[in-house]
């Protein structure tokens, strides 16, 4: 065969039985699976137990590696940048700069990891300076993450090269993830979590531990929502609650304004997080010159290193709302749009609230036993070399006559540890049995500890060693020890580093029309038996003379009758009070404005109320007074009687919130602010009253079914609370359901012991019927008289005449036949303004 014929190919040999055949859609999915997964987990996301991504990791544990703590100096952020990618992060410097300094910037971290100095940025976008011009170390917050991380708390890895070993983790005194949020994209998916304050996230925890059953709605008491370092509003609760609850949502962020009237200007003085000020500035600008926005004369940015301040100089005559409502519309509302997205087990994972923070402290847990384990060792060999001393010390003579008597250092050694015997004048000395780290101990003795004050500080050392192991061997074996620990640990945290709230909550009316854009002005609102509400201007009613028919307020759907009617202002907060225990919050503008005859909107559409709720009572958070304490007092048909504190009362979901626990069969019958001074009195159905003093009810949590206030006989039951305040009120007004009613002076109550059967306050014969309403009344007040069937009355109570207690009473609201009171109120007004024509 000529040479240049190849040789015969055979795929069984040589490099051809290397080769593998393979479809390549098949090579390039698992390629592409290879690569997305080394995306995610080694650069994108960050983990759910320390809340940091690797290069951030990298970056603090270089610089503790390096002793650039928050007690050293600061070093260039160059050599910083250059031991983290030479030792562990093999990536471009720029990359881990631009990491380096979003750790330094109080406008992206809400609790900085990092304290720069230089130039690090600005909200205007500018970027920061180059490395070998800005310094850094470790802020105190970024050393809790790695406090105990050299007693065994966390698992190392090689790093890159196998030269040194990293941290898979960071022992994270905090909940960093949730605290301090992250942003990335990997490979088909994204994370975005918001950053939170410290010290509600520490406060969700700790409920947690002590809670474990406890539900996300229980924890959303605790963090009310995001708190972002450049503070600004969020609009509405929905999306920060479905967030928490399943892990996404969108939530709208407003930036914080106010409108100079004196200056005819608006200023902004707070941005939506990560907005670039510089680009808003000139968008706003833009729109202006195009004339999108008119009214506007002049942008300046006043800001300083105090804070943000934009000034939008408004054109002579120009309507301030008018431009806010367009600055709004266009400018200030940004959407954060929440991925709760972590690893977990190194696989990503979609985290509600409750869920990250159980991740969390399933971590902490594994951090402390190890903590405890490696701590529990160095005590227990402490403990045995100090056991060594003590026997060496009650022993003195003959150790040191072995020592003496020995040859060399190790014959010494290892007849203190009994391998060899030691004889002196031809008798053998004493064998100790000491181990061997014993005995190099006690060889290496000098004589200056053999004192007897040396002595007595090795017993006194040996006796906190013994404590320390039986502490730490308690946490080990004790898991609720260990958990005791961890709240111990996030407390002393939240005491050092926690501050306020930066971002508020605005209401969600459903447009970016603003609340004052809503005109303030007194109004009637009704609710009916079905639920139906709507709200009406107080002028729609002009006040009667009693004993008229009123003129009508509201039309019913057929079987539906009237439950409530109250008086308030539109920019007030309500508390509605349903017969359920359940309290929910809603401003008065958002109950829709409807006219008389009109039936009102369906509340299920503005409160989430269950089947069978009724609103029975509404307090108005006007009469809330923040200066002094006030409590909600509240009393139900059965007769219990109970006070809680407003504060428990912060934090009202849309879901509502338990206001007070019901036995069965019993119901919310009304509720009252009261101050903690003030004498209360109790109404029932049958006519019959009882006063005393409101400090003859403790104050009790929301989930407390209170104390008797009143004996009931046969089926009577509770009708009201009125709180008596002598410096405004002087009589005591009684509406009984058939349209009669009294006034009685205060006076005539006197006051008696809680759960009394009390007194008779009016007589509920057929003329009469049972009671519907009391209230405590001055001069001035009007009364607000509803009908089942929709007729309103207005009434100055100067016309209701001034009688005894029982007493039959005059008529206040001529009833038609079959229908009754169904809800009466009291309000404030300068002037009777009686409509002799409607008499």
């Amino acid at each position: 065969m000529s040479s240049d014929t190849p040789d015969e190919f055979r795929p069984d040999a040589g490099i051809a039985a290397e080769v593998k055949t393979a479809r390549i859609e098949q090579e390039m999915e698992q390629s592409y699976i290879d690569y997305s997964m080394s995306v995610i987990a080694g650069r994108a996301l960050p983990d759910v137990r320390d809340g940091l991504k690797p290069v951030h990791r990298r970056i603090l544990y270089a610089m503790h590696e390096s002793g650039i703590t928050a007690h050293s100096a600061h070093r260039k952020s160059s050599s910083v940048v250059g031991e983290t990618m030479g030792d562990y992060h093999p990536h471009g410097d720029s990359a881990i700069y631009d990491a380096l300094a979003r750790m330094a910037q109080d406008f992206s971290m809400r609790y900085p990891l990092v304290d720069g100095q230089g130039n690090f940025g600005s909200v205007d976008g500018d970027p920061p300076a180059a490395p070998r011009y800005t310094e850094s170390r470790m802020a105190p917050m970024a050393e809790e993450l790695l406090a105990d991380i050299e007693k065994d708390t966390v698992d190392f890895q090689s790093n890159y090269d196998d030269r040194k070993q990293e941290p898979v983790v960071l022992p994270a005194s905090f909940p960093n993830l949730l605290v301090n949020g992250s942003s990335g994209i990997a490979v088909g998916m994204s994370t975005n979590i918001p950053p939170h304050n410290l010290g509600e996230v520490i406060d969700a925890t700790t409920h947690l531990i002590e809670n474990p059953e406890c539900t996300i709605e229980d924890l959303m008491e605790f963090v009310e929502g995001p708190d972002f370092p450049t503070g600004a509003n969020i609009v509405g609760r929905n999306a920060v609650h479905k967030a928490y609850k399943t892990g996404r949502g969108r939530i709208r962020v407003r930036a914080e304004f106010e409108v100079d009237e004196d200056e005819d200007n608006v200023v902004i003085t707070e941005l939506p997080y990560q907005e670039n000020k510089a680009r808003l500035i000139e968008r706003i600008a833009d729109d202006v010159n195009e004339g999108k926005i008119e009214g506007i004369r002049d942008l300046r940015d006043e800001s300083d290193r105090d804070g943000i301040r934009v000034v939008v100089e408004l054109k002579r005559g120009a309507n301030a709302d008018v431009v806010k409502n367009q600055l709004l519309e266009h400018h200030l509302e940004s959407t954060f749009g929440v991925i709760n997205l972590a690893l977990v087990d190194g696989q990503p994972r979609v985290l509600t609230l409750k869920e990250t923070l159980v991740e969390y402290l399933n971590h902490r847990r594994d951090v402390v036993r190890r903590r405890s384990e490696y701590e529990l060792a160095e005590a227990e060999d402490r403990a045995h070399i100090l056991e060594g001393r003590l026997k060496a010390l009650d022993n003195i003579d003959d150790v040191v006559e072995t020592i003496r008597n020995s040859e060399s250092r190790d014959d010494a050694k290892a007849a203190l540890r009994g391998e060899q015997t030691v004889e002196v004048d031809g008798e053998a000395l004493p064998s100790f049995g000491f181990s061997e780290d014993q005995a190099n101990h006690i060889v290496a003795m000098q004589l200056g500890s053999l004192t007897s004050m040396e002595a007595a500080e090795i017993e006194a050392e040996y006796g906190d060693v013994q404590n320390r192991i039986d502490r730490l061997n308690e946490i080990l074996n004790d898991a609720d020890e260990l958990d005791a620990v961890i709240r111990s640990e996030l407390t002393e945290i939240r005491e050092e580093y926690a501050d306020e709230r930066r971002t508020s909550f605005i209401e969600d009316t459903g447009s970016v029309t603003h609340e004052d854009l809503i005109a303030e002005e007194d109004v009637v609102v009704v609710v009916s038996e079905d639920d139906y509400i709507k709200r009406m201007s107080l002028d729609t009613f002009r006040a009667q003379h009693r004993g008229g028919k009123g003129i009508i307020g509201t039309d019913l759907k057929e079987g539906d009758t009237v439950s409530s009617v109250f008086v308030a202002n539109t920019h007030d907060y309500l508390l509605y009070f349903t017969n359920h225990g359940q309290v929910y919050k809603l401003k008065t503008y958002q109950v829709p404005e409807m006219s008389r005859t009109a039936r009102g909107k369906s509340a299920v559409n503005l409160l989430e109320l269950d089947d069978g709720e009724e609103i029975t009572s509404v307090v108005n958070t006007a009469d809330i007074d923040e200066e002094t304490e006030k409590y909600l007092t509240m009393v139900t048909r059965n007769g219990y009687v109970k006070r809680t504190s407003v504060e428990k009362f912060q934090n009202i979901l849309t879901t509502g919130i338990i206001a007070t626990k019901l036995d069965d069969g019993d119901e919310l019958a009304d509720v009252e602010v009261t101050d903690g001074t003030r004498d209360l009195i109790l109404a029932s159905r049958d006519g019959m009253s009882i006063r005393f003093d409101e400090d003859d009810v403790r104050a009790m949590g929301r989930s407390a079914r209170g104390v008797r206030g009143m004996k009931l006989t046969g089926d009577d039951e509770l009708v009201g609370v009125a709180a008596v305040d002598e410096d405004v009120h002087n009589w005591v007004l009684t509406v009984t359901e058939n349209g009669y009613g009294k006034r009685t002076d205060i006076g005539d109550y006197r006051r008696q012991s809680r759960n009394g059967k009390g007194l008779i306050d009016i007589k509920t014969n057929d003329r009469n019927g049972p009671v519907c309403a009391m209230e405590t009344v001055g001069y001035g007040d009007h009364l607000f008289v509803m009908s089942q069937s929709g007729q309103m009355l207005r009434t100055p109570v100067d016309d209701v005449s001034t009688v005894g207690r029982n007493t039959m009473g005059v008529i206040v609201m001529k009833m038609d036949a079959g229908d009754h009171v169904a809800s009466v109120d009291v309000h404030q007004v300068g002037s009777d303004d009686v409509d002799e024509s409607e008499e």
